[in-house]
């Protein structure tokens, strides 16, 4: 008995301690990122590359989830008024949900599965192929050269992102409300932008780069970090979308508890 209490609580030390030190690991890492960020030298086809990657082709799976979601909303918004004699509010709930949660939320978690992935399968690839290696034999920093310039690319495109997804998101809702719950066009545009206002619209942005840093960062850690060979990096392939994907939901409650609440 009172060897078993010593085994479980030995595994239970042990689970806490590597969770300790996967934070700290990940936080030195972070750090060490932002310190780089404004160092010379600056690789600037990395990072336009980047943009594009991250950016530009993530924008067809950002905007047909928005826009799914955008309708599904309208739906079950305008279902759940039905019963309050409610419907009315079907705009007004529509926008603001898009962007203040669904559309940073939904866009974050979409380029989480997209770039977080790629970005750790490429790096990990890098680091099995000794290509890391050759960067510090070649006196180049590899964070400078791999890490920023992912990091900061995901951290100003992703907002965009999650504007452009806020808006087709919108029309969505828009396109059920008028098509198939019998709402006036101009009516509905008006209630849409009436009840909207600008932080609902800025804060959404300031969660988009939040996300995009996280999702970069979680990219890159993994794939710095990544075992060798195939199974290293699918393990660390894995690993990057899923804590980048816990860690999108948990910031969300967090901003969203300093955003609004009194």
């Amino acid at each position: 008995m009172i060897r078993s209490a010593t085994l479980l609580l030995g595994s239970t030390g042990r689970a806490v301690l590597n969770a300790i030190g996967a934070i700290g690991a990940v936080a030195l890492f972070a750090a060490q990122t932002i310190g780089q960020i404004a160092r010379p030298p600056f690789y600037w086809r990395e990072f336009v590359s980047a943009c594009i990657t991250i950016g530009y082709f993530s924008l067809p799976v950002v905007g047909l989830t928005a826009l799914f979601t955008g309708g599904a909303l309208a739906l079950q918004i305008y279902a759940g008024g039905a019963r309050f004699n409610a419907e009315a509010v079907v705009p007004s709930i529509v926008a603001i949900g898009m962007v203040r949660e669904l559309g940073p939320v939904l866009g974050g978690l979409m380029v989480a599965a997209r770039v977080a992935s790629s970005i750790a399968a490429e790096i990990g690839t890098m680091k099995v192929t000794e290509q890391i290696d050759a960067l510090v034999t070649l006196s180049t920093n590899p964070m400078k050269y791999l890490t920023v310039p992912r990091v900061l690319a995901a951290t100003l495109t992703v907002p965009v992102l999650v504007l452009i997804g806020d808006i087709i998101g919108i029309m969505g809702g828009y396109l059920v409300g008028t098509s198939r719950l019998g709402f006036n066009a101009a009516a509905y545009l008006q209630n849409t932008a009436d009840f909207l206002e600008f932080w609902d619209i800025a804060s959404g942005l300031v969660k988009g780069a939040v996300f995009g840093f996280i999702v970069a960062l979680m990219g890159c850690y993994f794939g710095m970090t990544s075992g060798r060979g195939a199974q290293g990096v699918g393990a660390a392939t894995k690993a990057a979308v899923v804590a980048a994907s816990v860690l999108i939901l948990a910031a969300n409650y967090i901003l969203t508890e300093a955003f609004f609440t009194a």
